[in-house]
């Protein structure tokens, strides 16, 4: 990707960022329907790897991470790998870290992360 559209995107994003921050904040996912409700869930009943990650967002920012874990544990305990990867790959982390980021973001860890998809997303609607 060029450096001009790649810088461009990551000052989007991180403008972007504080507004949406602020709105899971001030709104509660749980009560507030402005924020939409799971196409799979609404369909099938069942919730899929993502439902609850709204509520989740809303819990962390006002410092509940027992309910944020109970809405969506996956997205929890994911949220420091995301954001290792969206600084290894947008700010610069790559560069210094090559390794680290082919060990983290390469084949294998796919592979990986697909299956803990997978299990979570089977683990919830079965237990």
């Amino acid at each position: 990707m060029k450096k001009i559209v790649k810088r461009g995107m990551v000052t989007a994003l991180l403008l972007l960022l504080p507004v949406v921050l602020f709105l899971y904040y001030s709104f509660d996912p749980a009560t507030d329907p402005f924020f939409p409700i799971c196409p799979f869930r609404a369909v099938t009943g069942l919730e899929c790897p993502g439902c609850g990650s709204q509520r989740a967002i809303h819990s962390l920012l006002h410092l509940h991470p027992g309910d944020a874990l109970a809405y969506n544990a996956l997205m929890v305990l994911a949220l420091p790998y995301i954001l290792l990867g969206f600084w290894l790959e947008w700010l610069g982390g790559g560069k210094r870290y090559p390794r680290l980021q082919r060990f983290l973001f390469g084949r294998w860890s796919a592979l990986v992360v697909l299956l803990l998809v997978l299990s979570f997303w089977i683990g919830r609607n079965v237990f």
